[in-house]
C-alpha cells in the first residue's frame, strides 16, 4: 500500500513527474499558501480595525504589539498543519484560521481580551476573495510574467539573429512569397507581447463588505462609520482594486479576465509549437543532440521534437482548466453557492500545466539550429514565387493581362530559373525594372522582412 507522497506516488504529474518545473507555484497556490494568505488577511483586518478612531473598544496598537500581531501572519508549514488539525473539528477552513489566530493572541497581553475582533463583521468569502487575490497577484508577479518574458526574450533573440535568413513561405501549404525566419519569429513576439501586456493590466479585485455585500453586520455594530471607505482603504492596502458592488462573493470576473488573457498567450504558443514542429520536419530547423538522449526505442536515428510536443500538450491542458475557471467562476446562484469554493482550489492546476509547457518550450528553443542549406535548396526549387513581383511590375507599366500571363506560365507547372528569366527578358517594360527583376531570386524576394524582424527588439 503506497502511503507517502512524492514525485512517484503523486496522482497529478504537476506534483509528480514535473514537480521540479512547478516548484515555484507552491508558494502561490498550495494549501499552505492559501492558509497563509488567510491568516495574513485576518491579522491585517484586525490591525486596521484597531487603527480606526471610530472603533474605541479596540485601542490603537503600540508598535511592538502591532509587529507581534502581524508576525502571526507569517505562519510556518507546521502552523498550517495546526490549522488543518483544527479544521478536522470545525469542518470549516476559515473558522479554523480564526480559532488559530485567537489562540495566538493569548500570548499577547494587550490583545488577549480583544479576540472577538478577529474576523469581525466578516463572512468567510471576505477573507477568501482577498486571499485568492493576493495569491494571484503573487503568481503573476513572481512566476507568470517572468515566464512570459523569458519566452518573449528567447524568441526576440531568434528573430534578430535570423532576421536576414530567407525562408520559403507556405500559404495553404503551397509555396508562397518568401519571408525570413527572423520575421516569422518576430510575428510571434509581437502577438505574445500584446497578450503579456493584457495579463499585466488585469485589475485584481477584492471586497470586504459582509455576508451579502451590504455591510449589514458592520452597521449593526458601528452605524456611524463610513464602512465603504474603510473597506476600500483596506482592500487597496493589500495591493488589490476595490469592488464596491458584490453579493456574498466577489464575482471573480477578474480571475476570468486574467486566465482568458493567459489562454490567449498560450494559444499563440501552441501555434508556435506547431510551426516549429513543421519546420523541424521539413529540415529547416535542426535540434542539437544531447548525449544520452534517445529519440525512439527502435529507430536509433530519430531526434524527435519532443519539447515542442510536450509544450503543446500541456498548453492544451492548461487552457482546458482556464476555460472552465473562466466559464464557471463568474456564475453563482443568487447571493452565493459553494461551487466556486472547490473550483478556486484548482487555480494552480492551469498555472502548473502552463509552467510545465513554458519550461519545455524554452528547452526546445534553446536546442534549435538553422539548416540554411535545406532552406536555400527549397527556395532555389521555387522560382514560381517570383510570378508575384513580375506581374506587379507589369501592372505598373500597364502591360495588359499581367496576372493572367503569369498564371498561364506558372500555375500547376514546374518553373525553374531559366523559364522565369526567359519570360522577363521578353517583357515590354523599362530596362531598369527588367534588370531588377532579372537580378531577383526567391531568396532575395523578402520585402521588408529583415528590417521588420530587426525592429522587434526595439
Amino acid at each position: 500500500m503506497v502511503s507517502s507522497l512524492n514525485e512517484l506516488t503523486a496522482v497529478s504529474p504537476i506534483d509528480g513527474r514535473y514537480a521540479s518545473k512547478t516548484e515555484a507555484l507552491r508558494a502561490c497556490f498550495s494549501e499552505y499558501a492559501l492558509i497563509r494568505e488567510r491568516v495574513r488577511v485576518e491579522v491585517r483586518w484586525f490591525a486596521a480595525l484597531a487603527d480606526h478612531p471610530g472603533i474605541s473598544e479596540l485601542p490603537p496598537l503600540e508598535a511592538k504589539t502591532r509587529d507581534a500581531l502581524l508576525a502571526i501572519g507569517e505562519i510556518s508549514v507546521d502552523d498550517g498543519q495546526t490549522i488543518k488539525d483544527i479544521e478536522r473539528t470545525t469542518n470549516h477552513d476559515v473558522k479554523a484560521v480564526e480559532y488559530f489566530i485567537k489562540d495566538q493572541l493569548d500570548a499577547l497581553p494587550d490583545l488577549a481580551a480583544k479576540k472577538e475582533f478577529v474576523h469581525f463583521a466578516c463572512t468567510s468569502e471576505d477573507i477568501n476573495n482577498l486571499s485568492y487575490g493576493c495569491m494571484l497577484a503573487r503568481y503573476r508577479e513572481t512566476v507568470l510574467l517572468p515566464a512570459c518574458d523569458s519566452v518573449i526574450s528567447a524568441l526576440t533573440t531568434l528573430a534578430v539573429d535570423n532576421a536576414a535568413t530567407p525562408l520559403l513561405s507556405r500559404t495553404h501549404g503551397q509555396t508562397a512569397s518568401p519571408t525570413t525566419l527572423g520575421k516569422e519569429f518576430a510575428n510571434v513576439v509581437a502577438r505574445l507581447q500584446r497578450q503579456r501586456d493584457t495579463i499585466a493590466a488585469v485589475a485584481l479585485l477584492g471586497k470586504i463588505n459582509g455576508a451579502v455585500g451590504n455591510y449589514n453586520a458592520h452597521l449593526s455594530a458601528y452605524p456611524d462609520l463610513d464602512w465603504p471607505v474603510f473597506a476600500q482603504d483596506f482592500v487597496e492596502s493589500l495591493g488589490l482594486e476595490f469592488n464596491p458592488y458584490t453579493t456574498q462573493i466577489e464575482p471573480h470576473d477578474c480571475v476570468a479576465e486574467m486566465f482568458d488573457a493567459v489562454s490567449r498567450f498560450n494559444v499563440t504558443l501552441i501555434d508556435l509549437c506547431r510551426d516549429v514542429w513543421g519546420y523541424i520536419s521539413l529540415g529547416y530547423l535542426k535540434q542539437k543532440t544531447v548525449e544520452g538522449e534517445i529519440g525512439s526505442s527502435t529507430m536509433p536515428h530519430k531526434v524527435n521534437p519532443i519539447d515542442f510536443e510536450n509544450a503543446e500538450g500541456n498548453l492544451g491542458l492548461a487552457n482546458a482548466m482556464f476555460d472552465h475557471l473562466s466559464r464557471k467562476l463568474p456564475i453563482s446562484r443568487w447571493q452565493r453557492d459553494l461551487t466556486d469554493s472547490t473550483v478556486l482550489r484548482n487555480l494552480g492546476v492551469g498555472a502548473g500545466y502552463s509552467q510545465i509547457a513554458v519550461s519545455s518550450l524554452l528547452k526546445g528553443l534553446g536546442k534549435l539550429d538553422v539548416n540554411e542549406a535545406v532552406i536555400a535548396a527549397d527556395l532555389d526549387n521555387a522560382w514560381e514565387v517570383l510570378a508575384e513581383p513580375i506581374q506587379t511590375v507589369m501592372r505598373r507599366h500597364d502591360v495588359p493581362n499581367a496576372y493572367e500571363a503569369l498564371k498561364s506560365l506558372t500555375r500547376g507547372n514546374k518553373i525553374d530559373e531559366t523559364a522565369i528569366r526567359g519570360f522577363i527578358k521578353e517583357l515590354a517594360i523599362p530596362d531598369e525594372d527588367k534588370q531588377r527583376l532579372l537580378a531577383m531570386t526567391p531568396g532575395s524576394y523578402t520585402g521588408l522582412a529583415t528590417s521588420l524582424a530587426q525592429k522587434i527588439s526595439s
